[in-house]
């Protein structure tokens, strides 16, 4: 590994990382060598939903500032940064991104790098569809709602973070940062031959 992988880890307007599918994504990163780097809002998330683009984006663009190509993992609202993401070519696991958003469905659309979207079919901001045109790597979430949540016994829900888990862990192996032939994942901690 040339250089030091980070990630930086971008909230949704709850202000907590820890949500377990954003957690289990940054601990995929973290254990191929990625130093997380979180993101705090300052403020509270505007109340009127057009004012909160403005808001983050200004918060996100000064993260950035202090990173040299980050993998972005971001969830609901930090998906607003897809546009910033776009302008400097930088890789992104966007976990329930705002595809009701327009500038969201454009920072997608102009994204070169690659680009993990995960979404629930009972989130009124997942468009199936379209989330398959914006991106080739997509995890979708039979009857997932926006926190990724599924109804039903507690067990289905903890299948649903297994399945993010996957999707996350192979692309990161497979597309991101792909183990050289005959070769351990350079970034993997514990890997083994």
């Amino acid at each position: 590994m040339s250089a030091q992988r980070t990630a930086l880890v971008i909230p949704g307007s709850g202000g907590c990382w820890h949500v377990p599918h954003q957690f289990f994504a940054v601990e995929a990163a973290r254990v191929r060598g990625a130093h997380p780097h979180q993101l705090t809002w300052r403020g509270e998330v505007p109340a009127e939903p057009a004012a909160r683009g403005p808001w983050a984006v200004g918060q996100i663009a000064a993260a950035l500032r202090e990173l040299a190509e980050p993998l972005i993992i971001a969830n609901s609202l930090g998906t607003l940064a897809a546009g910033l993401a776009a302008d400097r070519g930088l890789p992104a696991v966007w976990i329930t991104p705002l595809l009701h958003r327009p500038e969201v469905v454009d920072g997608l659309r102009r994204a070169a790098a690659p680009r993990l979207l995960i979404g629930g079919t009972a989130d009124p901001s997942w468009r199936p569809d379209l989330a398959r045109q914006l991106s080739p790597y997509v995890c979708e979430l039979a009857d997932a709602d926006h926190g990724l949540r599924v109804p039903g016994p507690l067990a289905l829900s903890a299948a649903a973070l297994g399945e993010i888990a996957t999707a996350v862990e192979d692309f990161l192996d497979r597309v991101l940062w792909p183990t050289p032939p005959g070769g351990n994942h350079p970034g993997r901690v514990g890997a083994t031959g």
